[in-house]
């Protein structure tokens, strides 16, 4: 799928690229085949609920006040998933399953459209909900390690995206504004959360998902990294 535009001449010359992480840099239900070996016939169901309630808890916890780090929190999703499907987990279940989310399988033309920003001069980032020594397992694990400029925890902050204490961490360490850095995600609501902050946005839409209804659209979209390449490189400073 070509990438589109969305109020394509409105979209300002863009100086940086953040990516969110889990989902869109690091593919979060590749963890299934593992949980289908240790529960077969239950791991496409048990990635999908945990990755579910891992975001409702990490939305629900900003809201309340109740911070918990997020590998503290990916457990708690895991034990309500496996009690909500019945399954028998052992301790050392969990446990395998808890340390392959730390080493979750990249998508596979990530380190190319991640190598070609780094020549074009593009500054990039990470900013995530891992914490981060998830973050910084996930990117040596996946051969990504040295082509961030940044890798931002929100942990840092104690608020999960889409709260805009979250979202201002790439603004303060890229040296620009909002609109100034292309935000990149693959998830509907962290792409509309990030358009709401003020970021220009992308959403890398892999599966043809229907657009979020949240009154607000990402300026570009596409169905992998190599399709963000192209939509910065029309847009950096001349």
């Amino acid at each position: 799928m070509q990438s589109s535009d969305i109020a394509m001449t409105a979209t300002p010359r863009l100086k940086a690229v953040v990516f969110d992480a889990f989902g869109t840099l690091f593919d979060v239900y590749s963890v299934g085949l593992l949980a289908e070996q240790l529960f077969p016939g239950k791991g496409e169901a048990l990635a999908a609920l945990w990755r579910q309630k891992q975001i409702e808890y990490s939305q629900l916890r900003t809201l309340a006040g109740r911070h918990r780090p997020f590998w503290e929190l990916t457990r708690d999703a895991l034990d309500f998933a496996a009690r909500k499907l019945g399954l028998a987990m052992s301790e050392a279940a969990g446990t395998q399953l808890l340390n392959q989310y730390s080493c979750l399988s990249p998508f596979p033309e990530n380190a190319a459209a991640l190598r070609e920003l780094k020549a074009l001069g593009v500054p990039t980032a990470i900013l995530s909900n891992g914490t981060p020594q998830m973050l910084e397992v996930s990117v040596r694990s996946a051969g990504l390690a040295g082509l961030f400029d940044h890798v931002l925890s929100v942990e840092k902050v104690e608020r999960y995206k889409p709260h805009p204490d979250a979202y201002a961490m790439g603004p303060a360490a890229l040296g620009c504004e909002a609109r100034e850095i292309l935000f990149v995600s693959a998830n509907g609501w962290d792409a509309a959360g990030a358009t709401w902050f003020g970021y220009t946005t992308f959403w890398i839409n892999r599966n043809g998902q229907p657009a979020e209804a949240l009154d607000v659209s990402p300026h570009g979209s596409g169905d992998s990294l190599g399709d963000v390449v192209e939509f910065i490189r029309r847009r950096r400073p001349g």
